[in-house]
Parts: structure tokens; C-alpha cells; sequence
């Protein structure tokens, strides 16, 4: 699906790695605004309701980094992966499962994914507020494609996965270069 809509400017707190550091935590703090994100390139950005829970980690995270390489052929600079999660987190999550070519977003707040009208209630399942499920080709800062699983809405029962695929993304990408 196609949207007029613009990501929302927020500030991202990271953390970086950086060997020369002492200790068993060689990490510090750096902020990344959206436009370090989006500025100047065309991305896939996509958005799960947590890190290490079962889907997110056992299909989408995985499959979008096993097919970066066919992302990159079909004129995407970076794919993103987005949940509101602290940045400690999403940088044990990357490290547990290997990550070379996917980079995560920590929004820990869940700043941006309020503006992008994505936050949902996922306190049935202890969760607090998290991303709804989507995913988003963004050129520039501009949001070119949609991707957004079907019953948004507060504490769903189900947590669809589909939609948001990086094969029907990839898909959809391709059908629109061949048009």
C-alpha cells in the first residue's frame, strides 16, 4: 500500500560499541536522530513488538537478514529493524543472533512509534505498551510502501505475521520495479 506520510523527527539513545574501552561493557551513549536514520537513502524500516519473543526472533529478524543481499539488488541502502525496546536489549538481541547486516533501532520510549500512530497495548501479555507489527520502504524520509498486519488494536489475542514478511515485501518491491 502506498502512503503520503513523513517519519516523525525523534532522538534515538544507542549505545556503540567500541573496543578501546575498558571493562566488561565496552560500549557508550550516542544519539541518532531520524535523519541519521532516513536522510539521503532509500530503507526498509520494520517494526516488532519485541525483541527475543518468538516470531520476531525466530522468522522476521532472520529472514530479513538472510535476504539483505535481494533487498540491496532491488535499490535499498539499510533495512531497520525498529521495537520499543532500550538499547541495551536490542544490542543483546543482535549479538544472540548474529547480526551482520540488519541494523536495530532501540525506541525505547516509544516515541516514534507513537508518531507513527503504531503503539498498541500489549498488556496481556506483560509486554506494556510495544509496536503494532509493520513494515515500511521509506525513500528519503517519505514513507513509499506500507506494510501493516491486519487487527491493529489494543491487547490483540493474535499476533498476525504476513503482511509485514520481508518475502512479501521484497515481493511488492519487485512487482512495482518491473511495472
Amino acid at each position: 500500500m502506498t502512503m503520503k506520510k513523513t517519519v516523525p523527527f525523534v532522538t534515538f539513545r544507542t549505545r556503540v560499541r567500541d573496543a578501546s574501552l575498558p571493562g566488561p561493557n565496552p560500549y557508550y551513549w550516542k544519539d541518532n536522530t531520524s535523519d541519521d536514520y532516513f536522510s539521503g537513502k532509500r530503507v526498509v524500516l520494520f517494526s516488532l513488538p519485541g525483541a527475543f519473543t518468538p516470531t520476531c526472533t525466530n522468522q522476521q529478524l532472520p529472514e530479513f537478514e538472510s535476504l539483505h543481499g535481494e533487498f540491496r539488488k532491488q535499490g535499498i541502502d539499510e533495512i531497520y529493524c525498529l521495537s520499543v525496546n532500550d538499547a541495551f536489549v536490542m544490542n543483546a538481541w543482535g549479538k544472540s543472533v548474529g547480526l551482520q547486516n540488519v541494523k536495530l533501532i532501540p525506541d525505547g520510549s516509544g516515541e516514534f512509534t507513537r508518531k507513527m500512530g503504531m503503539l498498541v497495548a500489549k498488556h496481556n501479555l506483560g509486554f506494556g505498551m510495544r509496536s503494532w507489527r509493520y513494515a515500511a520502504v521509506i525513500d528519503n524520509g517519505e514513507v513509499e510502501q506500507w506494510f501493516e498486519e491486519e487487527g491493529f488494536s489494543d491487547n490483540c489475542q493474535t499476533d498476525p505475521y504476513g503482511v509485514s514478511s520481508p518475502q512479501n515485501v521484497l515481493k511488492t518491491l519487485k512487482a512495482s520495479a518491473a511495472a
